[in-house]
């Protein structure tokens, strides 16, 4: 089992239609800790970590995201694995 961790910059039109809840909800349906919240910019902002094929299932879902959204880009990058997460939140 690899453990991976990675930092998300989702922009598009992501904010306002359910974005973080139904990452949270992707997030924890693949064991992936971590949080997610809203940027003033308009993009969200995530940390994922977790097995490495449930993270990358996570990744492939914010390239989509729920109905209603757009997504334009997702910026990724790896982090070291700190596993200091107990649970996936979405932050204010």
């Amino acid at each position: 089992m690899t453990s991976k961790r990675v930092h998300l910059y989702v922009s598009g039109k992501v904010q306002g239609v359910y974005f973080r809840q139904s990452m949270k909800e992707t997030a924890e349906k693949n064991n992936v800790k971590g949080w997610v919240k809203n940027l003033p910019d308009k993009r969200v902002e995530a940390v994922l970590e977790g097995e490495e094929s449930n993270v990358y299932a996570v990744i492939d879902w914010s390239h989509f995201g729920p109905p209603g959204s757009t997504v334009d880009e997702v910026k990724i990058m790896n982090e070291d694995n700190v596993e200091n997460f107990s649970d996936f939140e979405i932050l204010p």
